[in-house]
C-alpha cells in the first residue's frame, strides 16, 4: 500500500512549479483570481486538524466546503494551479489524476483506498472526469467519506461538479451521486486560452517519414529515444494497462513516431489520450510522420462526449511536437 501511495506527487513537468510561477492572462481577471481563492485555501489545509473526538463532536461545523474545484478549458493552467497548491501545504498529502486515484481503489479496495487517504490533510484530483456509471457512484463515495473525515479536495477538470457525466451515459440516471460530488466542492472559475498556443506560432506539420531518423539523430543525439510505428504502438496499448503507460515511458527522453492515422476507435482513443497525458507530465517531446495532431481524433470523436479529452490530448501533443522539432540535446 505505501509503495503504492507514494507515487501520488506532482509529475516533474509540476514538480517546482507555485504560485509565484503561474503568469495569469492580464486579460483574464478570473486567473489572477484564482491564484488568491487558492493561496486563501492553503492557508486552511491541516489548520483545524487534531483536537481530538470531543473537539469533533462540539466544535463549530464550518460553513465552507471541503474542497475546492478548477472549472475552465484546457490549456489555462490548471494543473500548475494545483499542483502549486499541493507544494504550498502540509502533509501528508496526495497528488494524482482521476484515473490513477480510480486505479488505486482497484488495486488496494474502496475500504482500504478510504482508511489510507483519511489521514492525509489534503487530496488532489487532476483531470476529474466520469466516463461511466461506476466511476460516478466510485468516487461519490470517496470524496463523501474523506470530506466526512476532515480532508479538504482540490479538484480541476473541464466540466462543473454538477454537469459531469453529461453525454457519455444516461447522466439523470446517476443525479444524486452527481449531485454529492458538487455538494463538496467550491467553484472557482478560469477563463482564457490555451496557453501552449498563445501567441505561439501554428503546430508544426508532420515531417516525411523518411526525415524522421535524420532529424531524430539532430535533436536527440545520445539520448534514449522510442521509435515506433504509429499502428505498432497503438495495438501494443491496447495490452498495457493504463495506470502503467507511467512506467513505459519511464526513462525516455523524446519519441518518434511514423505514419500517424487517424484513430477511429473510441476504446483506442481513450487509452492514446491517456498516453499523451503522460508523455505531457513527462515533458517528453515527439517526432512524428503522418497526419497532423490536429487530424488523429475523428471529427464526429472531436463533437461527441469526450471531446475535452481529445480537445486536451490535442493541445498537449501539439505542444511537444512543438518541443520536438525545437528540441536541444541535454
Amino acid at each position: 500500500m505505501a509503495e503504492l501511495l507514494q507515487g501520488f506527487y506532482p509529475s516533474p513537468r509540476f514538480g517546482q512549479v507555485s504560485f509565484a510561477s503561474y503568469r495569469p492572462d492580464p486579460a483574464q481577471p478570473s486567473q489572477s483570481g484564482a491564484v488568491k481563492a487558492l493561496e486563501h485555501f492553503a492557508t486552511g489545509v491541516g489548520s483545524d486538524s487534531g483536537g481530538g473526538l470531543f473537539k469533533k463532536l462540539f466544535a463549530k461545523k464550518s460553513d465552507s466546503r471541503a474542497g475546492i474545484y478548477l472549472d475552465g478549458g484546457f490549456g489555462v493552467g490548471k494543473t500548475h494551479l494545483l499542483a502549486s497548491l499541493w507544494h504550498a501545504t502540509p502533509g501528508p498529502k496526495a497528488f494524482g489524476t482521476f484515473v490513477e486515484y480510480t486505479n488505486l481503489v482497484g488495486a488496494l479496495s474502496f475500504r482500504k483506498t478510504v482508511d489510507a487517504l483519511s489521514g492525509y490533510k489534503l487530496v488532489c484530483i487532476d483531470e476529474f472526469e466520469l466516463d461511466d456509471p461506476g466511476d460516478t457512484v466510485l468516487m461519490s463515495r470517496l470524496m463523501r467519506e474523506l470530506a466526512d473525515a476532515g480532508v479538504r479536495l482540490a479538484a480541476t477538470s473541464n466540466t462543473l461538479p454538477g454537469a459531469l457525466g453529461e453525454g457519455r451515459f444516461a447522466a439523470v440516471d446517476f443525479q444524486r451521486e452527481i449531485q454529492v460530488l458538487a455538494d463538496q466542492f467550491d467553484v472557482v472559475r478560469i477563463d482564457g486560452e490555451d496557453f501552449r498556443h498563445r501567441g505561439l506560432p501554428a503546430a508544426p506539420a508532420p515531417m516525411k517519414t523518411e526525415d524522421l531518423k535524420h532529424r531524430m539523430h539532430a535533436e536527440f543525439d545520445g539520448q534514449t529515444v522510442a521509435v515506433d510505428d504509429f499502428r505498432t504502438l497503438v495495438d501494443h496499448l491496447a495490452g498495457v494497462h493504463p495506470s502503467r503507460y507511467r512506467q513505459l515511458i519511464d526513462g525516455i527522453d523524446g519519441v518518434v513516431w511514423r505514419n500517424v492515422e487517424t484513430i477511429t476507435e473510441q476504446a483506442v482513443a481513450l487509452r492514446f489520450v491517456v498516453l499523451a497525458d503522460r508523455l505531457y507530465d513527462k515533458d517528453v517531446p515527439i517526432l512524428a510522420s503522418g497526419v497532423p495532431f490536429d487530424k488523429i481524433f475523428t471529427e464526429d470523436m472531436m463533437a461527441g462526449g469526450y471531446m475535452k479529452k481529445y480537445y486536451r490530448a490535442v493541445s498537449r501533443l501539439t505542444a511537444l511536437a512543438r518541443e520536438g522539432q525545437n528540441h536541444e540535446p541535454s
